[in-house]
């Protein structure tokens, strides 16, 4: 709760009091300058008529050579004084700069508050709720508007971010909707009404990993059999055994920890191997109903938005161990094979490319001569990627990664995409179009999984490593100090709010909160991934989507390379999820990147679009510089939003908001 200096009333009433006894000072002073005066002109005269020799003349020498004395003390003090002020500016440079900048902020904020309140009194209202039908609604994707402006060839699907594509309302959760259930019951059982998909849609999936059960008529039950195999467990296990392993345990050992599952399904393969310690992140195409993606999120697992269609993935080359396709709807062979030169690129060398799909059953070539036209060309595309077909068992494949650089130099001429130039080869592309050349082979992170360290050793990481990445053991290791610091608060903080509702007596200690409070953390500017990495030390059963702002530094592939998850993202744009995916949403230092940025959107914005990812009964916290946070207080009531502002010791110039967000139902009509 924030703390407010008194008003010093003091100070006015002696100003006042000052004020009533002016006539009373001037004849004082008149009467005292008279006898000043009067004194002078004696002391002048006898001066003059005393001898040098008189003890009177001794006593008057004296006294002349003090007051000599005290004026070479003072001037010699104002001299000391000028030179001490010039050498304390010289060496405050920097503070002076940062108080420059302090001011700099608080003037943005003034004229942005102004401009608020010139608008008048109906643009300090709450902000209304979205209509029904935006309940699921993500802006930048567009389907029906995007087929209106001629986008066809499956890229109607994607991402489209243009001006007006933000919502300026609250997003009402739908009919019936109820809190997730905690992990780990939550993983496997969610409420059917939560989400938008209806019975047909669950079973007629032919996704692998989308065989579910209804239990009652209120909750999903996701199973793990499928009518094909014995379930995901017995698939995840065929898959180590292809590479080598005795099970999907030994994954880690191999160098696997991060999995990027296309297609996911509803998420029942990184349901099973998030149990394993390995973190899977889903990508699927928007979907406005039965989404896989909305789904897989209401689960409490890793899953984004993401679209092979046109453009590159946000995420840095080399960033996945693994990518996984069971029947994720992708034709690899089509378009000339850039699709498995975007998978390429993002994999990490060394690692491993797992498809499973009819296409590749061998048995099916000798009634389908098609069929055995689209594998042969991804098998040899493949080979001329330098991948290496490890094994094939029914339906699934799998190929690894060469691990060597030259490979790509003793092909034959022609026979493969060339390797990209130095300035084709960007190493975090920001959804640019997909290129037909093999990148990420410029990279100084070009290292085989197997010779980096195992899971959860890896995450960190040494004195040259992290040099390739341009920082210091130092910085790392203060960032990771103040994240475990800031764990250990935040859930000392957010314990006794969730438990209010047992109230403790005098004396006693609040209430440890469980290690599974929450599923998922949106980190907005997650700088290292210290906010991860110290609710992992911690023991919290949490993951957390780290996202580097656009507008800052990009460490996004240290993030990856650690073994998390994250992505690149303009918070200009909507983030590419569904409405209610988060439990909690951070943001350190966030408010003062954006408003560092001329260009960048307003708080305002930027919260209506926290507002929309964040379940009913979320949590925000933000800490940052103390007037960006007393002005984002301030917004808080117009998002309905219970806030309150807490002081940090450890920095006077900072404030940390707790915000959470309401549980509004919508009537059934």
């Amino acid at each position: 709760m924030s703390r407010h200096l008194p008003l010093h009333r003091g100070v006015s009433g002696l100003r006042n009091l000052s004020n009533s006894n002016d006539f009373w000072d001037s004849e004082v002073k008149d009467k005292t300058e008279k006898e000043d005066l009067d004194r002078n002109r004696a002391s002048d005269q006898s001066y003059l008529s005393l001898s040098v020799g008189s003890p009177r003349s001794r006593h008057k020498l004296t006294v002349l050579f003090l007051k000599l004395s005290l004026v070479v003390i003072v001037i010699l003090a104002l001299t000391g004084s000028f030179w001490w002020t010039l050498s304390i500016s010289t060496l405050s440079r920097g503070h002076i700069f940062h108080g420059y900048r302090r001011l700099q902020e608080q003037l943005v904020l003034d004229l942005w508050d102004i401009g608020e309140l010139s608008l008048g009194a109906s643009r300090m209202k709450e902000i209304d709720f979205c209509p029904e039908e935006s309940e699921n609604h993500i802006p930048c994707f567009n389907i029906s508007e995007n087929l209106a402006l001629r986008y066809s060839d499956s890229s109607e699907y994607d991402r489209q971010c243009g001006q007006g594509s933000r919502q300026s309302c609250l997003v009402l959760p739908p009919v019936n909707y109820k809190i997730p259930l905690r992990w780990p019951t939550g993983r496997d059982v969610i409420w059917v009404a939560n989400v938008k998909i209806t019975g047909q849609e669950v079973f007629t999936s032919g996704s692998l990993t989308k065989r579910m059960m209804m239990l009652e008529e209120e909750q999903i039950s996701f199973r793990l059999a499928s009518l094909m195999f014995d379930g995901v467990e017995d698939y995840s296990h065929q898959i180590a055994e292809m590479i080598g392993l005795r099970n999907e345990s030994n994954f880690i050992q191999a160098g696997v920890r991060t999995i990027l599952d296309i297609g996911c399904g509803y998420g029942s393969f990184g349901a099973h191997l998030f149990s394993k310690q390995l973190l899977t992140m889903c990508i699927a195409n928007y979907e406005s109903s039965g989404s896989q993606v909305q789904l897989t999120l209401e689960r409490g697992l890793p899953a984004m938005i993401g679209s092979f269609n046109a453009k590159q993935l946000p995420y840095p080359s080399l960033s996945f161990d693994m990518l996984h396709c069971a029947r994720c709807g992708i034709d690899w062979d089509e378009k000339d094979g850039i699709f498995l030169i975007e998978v390429d690129r993002v994999l990490k060398p060394g690692g491993y490319f797992v498809w499973t799909s009819p296409l590749t059953n061998v048995q099916s070539f000798l009634r389908n001569k098609e069929k055995q036209k689209r594998w042969n060309f991804v098998r040899d595309f493949g080979e001329n990627l330098c991948w290496e077909l490890m094994s094939q068992q029914e339906e699934t494949v799998l190929w690894k990664k060469t691990s060597k650089k030259n490979c790509y130099n003793s092909r034959k001429p022609g026979s493969g995409p060339p390797i990209c130039s130095k300035g084709q080869d960007v190493e975090s592309p920001y959804y640019q179009p997909l290129q037909n050349c093999i990148g990420g082979t410029h990279s100084r992170r070009w290292l085989p999984i197997e010779e980096r360290p195992t899971w959860p050793s890896r995450s960190n990481l040494n004195k040259n490593e992290l040099a390739l990445y341009g920082l210091h053991s130092e910085e790392l290791n203060e960032d990771t100090a103040n994240s475990r610091t800031a764990v250990h608060n935040y859930w000392s903080l957010l314990s006794p709010l969730i438990f209010s509702d047992h109230p403790k007596r005098p004396g006693d200690e609040d209430p440890s909160p469980p290690y599974n409070m929450l599923r998922n953390v949106l980190d907005m500017n997650a700088r290292y991934g210290g906010l991860n990495a110290a609710l992992l030390e911690g023991g919290k059963s949490v993951w957390v989507m780290n996202v580097v702002p656009t507008s800052g530094p990009n460490y996004l592939p240290l993030i990856l390379d650690r073994g998390y998850v994250g992505v690149l993202h303009d918070w200009r744009e909507a983030f590419p999820t569904y409405p209610r995916t988060y439990d909690m949403v951070h943001a350190d230092g966030l408010l003062s990147l954006e408003t560092s940025q001329h260009r960048r959107c307003t708080m305002l914005d930027l919260f209506t679009e926290i507002d929309r990812l964040l379940r009913p009964e979320g949590w925000i916290l933000i800490r940052d510089a103390a007037p960006l946070v007393e002005s984002a207080r301030a917004l808080t009531t117009r998002l309905k939003w219970d806030a309150r502002i807490i002081e940090i010791e450890s920095n006077s110039d900072e404030r940390l908001l707790i915000c959470q967000k309401p549980f509004f139902k919508k009537q059934a009509m």
